[in-house]
Protein backbone atom coordinates (compact mmCIF):
# COMPACT_ATOMS: atom_id res chain seq x y z
CA UNK A 1 0.00 0.00 0.00
CA UNK A 2 1.33 3.42 -0.96
CA UNK A 3 2.08 5.80 1.85
CA UNK A 4 0.13 9.09 1.90
CA UNK A 5 1.70 12.11 0.19
CA UNK A 6 3.70 14.40 2.49
CA UNK A 7 2.07 17.57 3.83
CA UNK A 8 3.93 20.54 2.35
CA UNK A 9 4.94 23.49 4.54
CA UNK A 10 2.94 26.67 3.87
CA UNK A 11 6.02 28.91 4.02
CA UNK A 12 7.23 30.83 0.96
CA UNK A 13 10.52 31.68 2.66
CA UNK A 14 13.44 29.56 1.33
CA UNK A 15 15.30 29.96 4.65
CA UNK A 16 12.61 27.79 6.29
CA UNK A 17 13.76 24.81 4.17
CA UNK A 18 16.87 22.61 4.07
CA UNK A 19 18.47 21.06 0.99
CA UNK A 20 19.62 17.54 1.90
CA UNK A 21 21.34 14.62 0.24
CA UNK A 22 23.51 11.64 1.16
CA UNK A 23 27.29 11.94 1.28
CA UNK A 24 28.57 10.53 -2.01
CA UNK A 25 28.58 11.04 -5.80
CA UNK A 26 27.81 14.76 -6.32
CA UNK A 27 26.87 15.78 -2.77
CA UNK A 28 29.62 18.40 -2.45
CA UNK A 29 28.39 20.18 -5.57
CA UNK A 30 24.71 19.93 -4.55
CA UNK A 31 25.38 21.31 -1.07
CA UNK A 32 27.62 24.14 -2.27
CA UNK A 33 25.04 25.09 -4.89
CA UNK A 34 22.35 25.30 -2.22
CA UNK A 35 24.56 27.45 0.02
CA UNK A 36 25.32 29.72 -2.95
CA UNK A 37 21.55 30.23 -3.20
CA UNK A 38 21.38 31.09 0.51
CA UNK A 39 19.67 27.88 1.62
CA UNK A 40 20.42 25.66 4.62
CA UNK A 41 22.12 22.35 3.88
CA UNK A 42 22.32 18.91 5.44
CA UNK A 43 24.21 15.76 4.48
CA UNK A 44 23.46 12.22 5.65
CA UNK A 45 26.64 10.12 5.84
CA UNK A 46 27.43 6.52 6.51
CA UNK A 47 29.66 6.37 9.60
CA UNK A 48 33.28 6.82 8.58
CA UNK A 49 32.49 8.83 5.43
CA UNK A 50 32.08 12.26 7.07
CA UNK A 51 35.62 13.60 6.45
CA UNK A 52 35.01 15.40 3.11
CA UNK A 53 31.92 17.15 4.49
CA UNK A 54 33.83 18.32 7.55
CA UNK A 55 36.80 19.44 5.47
CA UNK A 56 34.78 21.31 2.83
CA UNK A 57 32.31 23.66 4.60
CA UNK A 58 29.29 23.00 2.42
CA UNK A 59 27.01 21.28 4.95
CA UNK A 60 25.39 23.19 7.81
CA UNK A 61 24.60 19.87 9.47
CA UNK A 62 25.93 16.32 9.20
CA UNK A 63 23.80 13.34 10.25
CA UNK A 64 25.46 9.92 10.45
CA UNK A 65 23.92 6.46 10.31
CA UNK A 66 25.69 3.09 10.74
CA UNK A 67 24.48 1.74 7.41
CA UNK A 68 22.03 2.71 4.66
CA UNK A 69 19.68 0.01 5.95
CA UNK A 70 19.32 2.22 9.04
CA UNK A 71 17.44 4.82 7.00
CA UNK A 72 14.10 4.54 8.78
CA UNK A 73 11.01 6.48 9.80
CA UNK A 74 12.83 8.04 12.74
CA UNK A 75 15.44 9.53 10.41
CA UNK A 76 12.72 10.73 8.07
CA UNK A 77 10.95 12.39 11.00
CA UNK A 78 14.16 14.31 11.73
CA UNK A 79 14.36 15.40 8.11
CA UNK A 80 10.70 16.39 8.01
CA UNK A 81 11.18 18.54 11.14
CA UNK A 82 13.84 20.47 9.22
CA UNK A 83 11.62 20.87 6.13
CA UNK A 84 14.32 18.96 4.27
CA UNK A 85 14.10 18.48 0.51
CA UNK A 86 16.06 15.43 -0.64
CA UNK A 87 18.13 15.75 -3.82
CA UNK A 88 18.69 12.34 -5.44
CA UNK A 89 21.92 11.39 -7.20
CA UNK A 90 23.38 8.14 -8.54
CA UNK A 91 24.62 6.81 -5.21
CA UNK A 92 21.38 7.78 -3.49
CA UNK A 93 19.37 5.67 -5.93
CA UNK A 94 21.86 2.77 -5.74
CA UNK A 95 21.91 2.72 -1.91
CA UNK A 96 18.21 3.33 -1.29
CA UNK A 97 16.61 1.39 -4.15
CA UNK A 98 13.51 2.49 -6.04
CA UNK A 99 10.99 0.88 -3.70
CA UNK A 100 12.38 2.65 -0.63
CA UNK A 101 12.53 5.92 -2.55
CA UNK A 102 8.86 5.59 -3.50
CA UNK A 103 7.90 5.09 0.16
CA UNK A 104 9.80 8.10 1.50
CA UNK A 105 7.71 10.78 3.20
CA UNK A 106 10.38 13.46 3.21
CA UNK A 107 10.10 15.99 0.36
CA UNK A 108 11.95 14.78 -2.74
CA UNK A 109 13.11 16.87 -5.71
CA UNK A 110 12.24 15.27 -9.05
CA UNK A 111 9.90 12.57 -10.31
CA UNK A 112 10.19 9.26 -8.45
CA UNK A 113 8.29 7.31 -11.11
CA UNK A 114 10.78 8.17 -13.86
CA UNK A 115 13.49 6.20 -12.03
CA UNK A 116 11.77 2.94 -12.97
CA UNK A 117 12.16 3.86 -16.65
CA UNK A 118 15.79 4.80 -16.14
CA UNK A 119 16.69 1.59 -14.30
CA UNK A 120 14.85 -0.89 -16.55
CA UNK A 121 16.88 -1.20 -19.76
CA UNK A 122 13.85 -2.35 -21.79
CA UNK A 123 11.70 0.54 -20.60
CA UNK A 124 14.58 2.95 -21.09
CA UNK A 125 15.00 1.79 -24.70
CA UNK A 126 11.27 2.20 -25.38
CA UNK A 127 11.48 5.75 -24.03
CA UNK A 128 14.49 6.61 -26.21
CA UNK A 129 12.91 5.02 -29.30
CA UNK A 130 9.74 7.07 -28.79
CA UNK A 131 11.94 10.16 -28.59
CA UNK A 132 13.39 9.31 -32.00
CA UNK A 133 16.98 8.99 -30.80
CA UNK A 134 19.57 6.96 -32.69
CA UNK A 135 20.38 3.87 -30.61
CA UNK A 136 22.96 1.08 -30.82
CA UNK A 137 21.56 -2.30 -31.80
CA UNK A 138 20.76 -4.65 -28.90
CA UNK A 139 21.13 -8.44 -29.26
CA UNK A 140 18.60 -10.74 -27.60
CA UNK A 141 21.03 -13.59 -26.90
CA UNK A 142 24.78 -14.26 -27.17
CA UNK A 143 24.29 -16.56 -30.17
CA UNK A 144 23.07 -13.52 -32.18
CA UNK A 145 26.36 -11.62 -31.80
CA UNK A 146 27.78 -10.82 -35.24
CA UNK A 147 29.74 -7.62 -34.56
CA UNK A 148 31.61 -6.06 -31.61
CA UNK A 149 29.30 -5.74 -28.58
CA UNK A 150 29.76 -4.34 -25.10
CA UNK A 151 28.37 -6.55 -22.34
CA UNK A 152 26.77 -4.54 -19.53
CA UNK A 153 25.60 -6.17 -16.32
CA UNK A 154 22.49 -4.69 -14.73
CA UNK A 155 23.33 -2.52 -11.76
CA UNK A 156 27.08 -2.53 -12.47
CA UNK A 157 28.17 0.69 -10.79
CA UNK A 158 30.39 3.01 -12.79
CA UNK A 159 31.04 0.59 -15.66
CA UNK A 160 32.48 -2.13 -13.40
CA UNK A 161 32.59 -5.49 -15.14
CA UNK A 162 31.77 -4.28 -18.68
CA UNK A 163 33.66 -6.11 -21.43
CA UNK A 164 33.76 -6.15 -25.23
CA UNK A 165 33.51 -9.26 -27.43
CA UNK A 166 32.76 -9.91 -31.10
CA UNK A 167 31.64 -13.56 -31.20
CA UNK A 168 29.39 -15.82 -29.10
CA UNK A 169 32.46 -17.92 -28.25
CA UNK A 170 34.32 -14.91 -26.85
CA UNK A 171 31.29 -13.95 -24.80
CA UNK A 172 31.01 -17.33 -23.10
CA UNK A 173 34.78 -17.60 -22.59
CA UNK A 174 34.93 -14.28 -20.67
CA UNK A 175 31.63 -14.58 -18.85
CA UNK A 176 32.11 -18.16 -17.65
CA UNK A 177 35.63 -17.41 -16.46
CA UNK A 178 35.08 -14.04 -14.78
CA UNK A 179 31.33 -13.61 -14.12
CA UNK A 180 29.74 -17.08 -13.84
CA UNK A 181 27.05 -15.90 -11.40
CA UNK A 182 26.00 -12.84 -13.42
CA UNK A 183 23.05 -13.57 -15.70
CA UNK A 184 21.30 -10.20 -15.92
CA UNK A 185 23.04 -8.40 -18.76
CA UNK A 186 22.48 -6.50 -21.99
CA UNK A 187 24.39 -7.08 -25.24
CA UNK A 188 24.77 -3.71 -26.93
CA UNK A 189 26.42 -2.96 -30.26
CA UNK A 190 29.84 -1.41 -29.62
CA UNK A 191 29.96 1.91 -31.48
CA UNK A 192 33.42 3.23 -32.28
CA UNK A 193 33.60 6.92 -31.52
CA UNK A 194 33.98 9.54 -28.80
CA UNK A 195 32.01 8.94 -25.58
CA UNK A 196 30.27 12.20 -24.67
CA UNK A 197 27.89 12.88 -21.79
CA UNK A 198 25.40 15.73 -22.24
CA UNK A 199 24.23 17.39 -19.02
CA UNK A 200 20.76 18.94 -19.30
CA UNK A 201 18.45 20.79 -16.96
CA UNK A 202 14.72 21.22 -17.50
CA UNK A 203 12.65 23.42 -15.20
CA UNK A 204 8.90 22.78 -14.84
CA UNK A 205 8.61 26.41 -13.70
CA UNK A 206 10.18 28.11 -16.73
CA UNK A 207 9.49 25.28 -19.21
CA UNK A 208 13.01 25.82 -20.52
CA UNK A 209 15.59 23.18 -21.42
CA UNK A 210 19.22 24.13 -20.73
CA UNK A 211 22.47 22.43 -21.70
CA UNK A 212 24.65 22.87 -18.62
CA UNK A 213 27.91 21.14 -19.59
CA UNK A 214 29.59 18.10 -21.15
CA UNK A 215 32.09 15.51 -19.93
CA UNK A 216 33.84 12.35 -20.91
CA UNK A 217 34.66 9.67 -18.35
CA UNK A 218 38.15 8.61 -17.38
CA UNK A 219 37.85 4.83 -17.38
CA UNK A 220 40.39 2.50 -15.83
CA UNK A 221 41.97 0.70 -17.37
CA UNK A 222 40.40 1.55 -20.75
CA UNK A 223 42.11 4.95 -20.83
CA UNK A 224 45.54 3.67 -19.83
CA UNK A 225 45.66 0.39 -21.75
CA UNK A 226 46.40 2.27 -24.98
CA UNK A 227 49.89 3.01 -23.64
CA UNK A 228 50.68 -0.70 -23.73
CA UNK A 229 51.56 -2.39 -27.05
CA UNK A 230 48.95 -4.88 -28.27
CA UNK A 231 51.42 -7.80 -28.10
CA UNK A 232 52.32 -6.86 -24.53
CA UNK A 233 48.64 -6.71 -23.57
CA UNK A 234 48.18 -10.23 -24.91
CA UNK A 235 51.29 -11.64 -23.25
CA UNK A 236 50.36 -10.04 -19.91
CA UNK A 237 46.75 -11.25 -20.22
CA UNK A 238 45.42 -7.70 -19.66
CA UNK A 239 41.67 -7.26 -20.12
CA UNK A 240 40.07 -3.87 -20.62
CA UNK A 241 38.00 -2.45 -17.77
CA UNK A 242 35.50 0.42 -18.05
CA UNK A 243 35.26 1.30 -14.35
CA UNK A 244 34.87 5.08 -14.07
CA UNK A 245 37.41 6.82 -11.86
CA UNK A 246 36.92 10.45 -12.88
CA UNK A 247 35.41 12.98 -15.26
CA UNK A 248 37.02 15.24 -17.85
CA UNK A 249 35.37 18.52 -19.01
CA UNK A 250 34.62 18.82 -22.73
CA UNK A 251 33.56 21.69 -25.00
CA UNK A 252 31.83 20.38 -28.15
CA UNK A 253 31.91 21.81 -31.65
CA UNK A 254 29.19 24.43 -31.83
CA UNK A 255 27.48 22.96 -34.90
CA UNK A 256 26.40 19.94 -32.80
CA UNK A 257 24.45 22.02 -30.28
CA UNK A 258 21.15 22.45 -32.24
CA UNK A 259 20.74 18.69 -32.59
CA UNK A 260 21.64 18.15 -28.93
CA UNK A 261 18.97 20.62 -27.82
CA UNK A 262 16.42 18.82 -30.02
CA UNK A 263 17.38 15.46 -28.48
CA UNK A 264 16.83 16.83 -24.97
CA UNK A 265 13.51 18.40 -25.97
CA UNK A 266 12.22 15.10 -27.32
CA UNK A 267 13.29 13.18 -24.20
CA UNK A 268 11.38 15.64 -21.98
CA UNK A 269 8.30 15.61 -24.24
CA UNK A 270 8.06 11.81 -24.39
CA UNK A 271 8.73 11.47 -20.64
CA UNK A 272 5.11 12.50 -20.04
CA UNK A 273 4.11 9.20 -21.67
CA UNK A 274 6.13 7.46 -18.94
CA UNK A 275 4.57 9.28 -15.97
CA UNK A 276 2.29 12.27 -15.35
CA UNK A 277 4.88 14.80 -14.20
CA UNK A 278 7.44 13.62 -16.71
CA UNK A 279 11.16 14.29 -16.42
CA UNK A 280 12.41 17.51 -14.89
CA UNK A 281 15.49 18.82 -13.13
CA UNK A 282 18.93 17.56 -14.17
CA UNK A 283 19.39 14.62 -16.52
CA UNK A 284 22.05 13.25 -18.84
CA UNK A 285 22.15 11.56 -22.23
CA UNK A 286 25.13 9.25 -22.53
CA UNK A 287 26.26 9.20 -26.14
CA UNK A 288 28.88 8.07 -28.63
CA UNK A 289 29.73 10.41 -31.52
CA UNK A 290 31.14 8.68 -34.60
CA UNK A 291 33.66 10.00 -37.13
CA UNK A 292 30.67 10.95 -39.33
CA UNK A 293 29.27 12.99 -36.40
CA UNK A 294 26.35 10.62 -35.88
CA UNK A 295 25.14 10.73 -32.27
CA UNK A 296 24.20 7.36 -30.77
CA UNK A 297 22.50 7.45 -27.36
CA UNK A 298 23.03 4.42 -25.15
CA UNK A 299 21.65 5.51 -21.78
CA UNK A 300 19.64 8.11 -19.87
CA UNK A 301 20.42 9.21 -16.32
CA UNK A 302 17.28 10.85 -14.95
CA UNK A 303 19.03 12.84 -12.19
CA UNK A 304 22.29 14.69 -11.61
CA UNK A 305 25.37 12.83 -12.85
CA UNK A 306 28.90 12.92 -11.45
CA UNK A 307 30.12 14.31 -14.77
CA UNK A 308 28.81 17.71 -13.64
CA UNK A 309 31.30 17.80 -10.74
CA UNK A 310 34.12 19.53 -12.70
CA UNK A 311 31.78 22.51 -13.04
CA UNK A 312 31.31 23.56 -9.40
CA UNK A 313 32.02 27.13 -10.55
CA UNK A 314 29.98 26.72 -13.72
CA UNK A 315 30.85 25.72 -17.29
CA UNK A 316 31.54 27.67 -20.50
CA UNK A 317 27.87 27.13 -21.34
CA UNK A 318 26.39 28.39 -18.08
CA UNK A 319 28.77 31.37 -18.29
CA UNK A 320 26.97 32.33 -21.51
CA UNK A 321 23.59 32.34 -19.76
CA UNK A 322 24.19 33.39 -16.14
CA UNK A 323 26.04 36.35 -14.62
CA UNK A 324 27.08 34.25 -11.61
CA UNK A 325 28.80 30.83 -11.48
CA UNK A 326 26.07 28.25 -12.08
CA UNK A 327 26.72 24.59 -11.37
CA UNK A 328 24.03 21.97 -11.89
CA UNK A 329 23.82 21.73 -8.09
CA UNK A 330 23.14 25.45 -7.83
CA UNK A 331 20.60 25.29 -10.69
CA UNK A 332 18.67 22.66 -8.70
CA UNK A 333 18.69 24.89 -5.62
CA UNK A 334 17.54 27.89 -7.63
CA UNK A 335 14.64 25.89 -9.08
CA UNK A 336 13.61 24.91 -5.55
CA UNK A 337 14.06 28.45 -4.24
CA UNK A 338 11.96 29.97 -7.04
CA UNK A 339 9.26 27.33 -6.52
CA UNK A 340 9.09 28.09 -2.78
CA UNK A 341 8.90 31.86 -3.33
CA UNK A 342 6.17 31.46 -5.95
CA UNK A 343 4.11 29.06 -3.81
CA UNK A 344 4.67 26.34 -6.45
CA UNK A 345 6.85 23.94 -4.47
CA UNK A 346 4.61 20.96 -5.24
CA UNK A 347 5.51 21.31 -8.94
CA UNK A 348 9.14 20.37 -8.31
CA UNK A 349 8.51 17.52 -5.87
CA UNK A 350 7.94 13.87 -6.71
Amino acid sequence: MARPAPILPASINPSDFTVATIGSHSALQILKGAKDEGMRTLVICKEGAERPYRSYPVADEILTIPDWSAWDEKLEEELIKRNAIIIPHGSFIAYMGHERVKQMQVMYYGTKEILEWESDRKKERIWMEKAGLQLPKVFEKPEDINCPVIVKFHGAGGGFGYFVVKTPEQFYEVKNRKYPEQNDFVLQQYIVGVPLYIHYFYSPLTKELEIMSFDKRYESNADSIGRIRAEDQLSANIHTSYTIVGNIPVVVRESLLPHMFEMGDRIVETSHECCDKGLFGPFCLETIITRKLEIFVFEISARIVAGTNPFVEGSPYTALKYKEPMSTGRRIARDIKQAIEAGRLEEVLG
